[in-house]
């Protein structure tokens, strides 16, 4: 509570777990920086009137949407999954995954229109049924919270609905993808009463600023100014270069946001056309 008896607004991340690390993370890179006893289920923020609620994550969209907590940290599949009427404010950058119809390997169904009254394994009835209803498509729903990879060979299911990663797990298991039924990733998602949307802004406001510089990084070089037209186009920034002259009026200095992922291309690209000291540097914050 604040000091005039009104709760805190409340931020739920997830209790346990990866996700719950990474929430940590980016909120203290934003300057939401709090610590966490043994067994609490709230920690206060060191300097904003921010209070974190430490909740299972599918526990979220729906405790957001009846405003128990103000912001949640959440996978959007459980969204989703969950139908819960909530303000999406944030894709995370992380946590990225997809839900997949599954098959068995020697399985002859080609089609999800084949499974029409065949049994679906899935923690994801919801978004399964909406999808194949899309499709003309009613099937029997075997409803689980885990292990639904071994529900085919158990003979549970004809078919399996489950997020995948890397594929590995449907490999040991003798399956194959049959369709893609959506791509996730972890969200920041709010009410629709939120306790104090001014400070809700503000803190959507300090992660986006996160997210974005783990995007990004800042590449500075020093290029012949004959070529310094073909460097622009190599690195066109996020809304201009900038472009400096060196005591050497034949050379220039550029600076310019590029993508993190395709950093390394880039400077290749800068090599081939004469740039030289070429840095790149992580952007921890940033407002664009």
């Amino acid at each position: 509570m604040s000091e005039t008896g009104q709760r805190l607004l409340r931020i739920g991340v997830p209790s346990k777990g990866r996700l719950s690390e990474l929430s940590a993370h980016l909120l203290a890179d934003a300057g939401l920086a709090f610590r966490r006893t043994e067994r609490s289920l709230f920690a206060r923020c060191k300097d904003m009137p921010v209070e974190v609620t430490f909740l299972r994550t599918d526990d979220i969209p729906v405790l957001t949407a009846e405003a128990a907590i103000d912001l949640g940290i959440t996978g959007a599949d459980l969204v989703a999954e969950s139908g819960a009427d909530l303000v999406h404010r944030l894709d995370l950058g992380v946590g990225s995954c997809r839900l997949a119809m599954c098959v068995a390997d020697d399985s002859p169904v080609t089609d999800p229109r084949q499974l029409a009254g065949r049994r679906i394994a899935t923690s994801f009835p919801r978004v399964t049924r909406q999808w194949l209803a899309s499709r003309g498509v009613e099937a029997h729903f075997v409803e689980l919270s885990g292990s639904v990879e071994v529900m085919i060979a158990l003979g549970v299911a004809d078919a399996i609905v489950d997020l995948v990663e890397t594929g590995s797990t449907l490999a040991a298991n003798r399956l194959r993808v049959l369709a893609e039924i959506g791509r996730y990733e972890t969200v920041l998602v709010q009410n629709r009463r939120c306790i104090d949307q001014a400070l809700a802004d503000r803190i959507v406001r300090r992660l986006e600023g996160i997210v974005i510089a783990r995007s990004w990084s800042l590449l500075e070089y020093n290029v012949p100014r004959s070529r310094l037209a073909e460097a622009e186009k190599i690195t066109p920034g996020y809304n201009s270069p900038t472009i400096m002259q060196l005591e050497d009026a034949e050379w220039c200095a550029v600076r310019a946001m590029v993508r993190r992922g395709e950093a390394h291309a880039i400077m290749e690209r800068l090599e081939a056309i004469g740039a030289s000291a070429v840095i790149e540097t992580q952007i921890a914050n940033c407002r664009l």
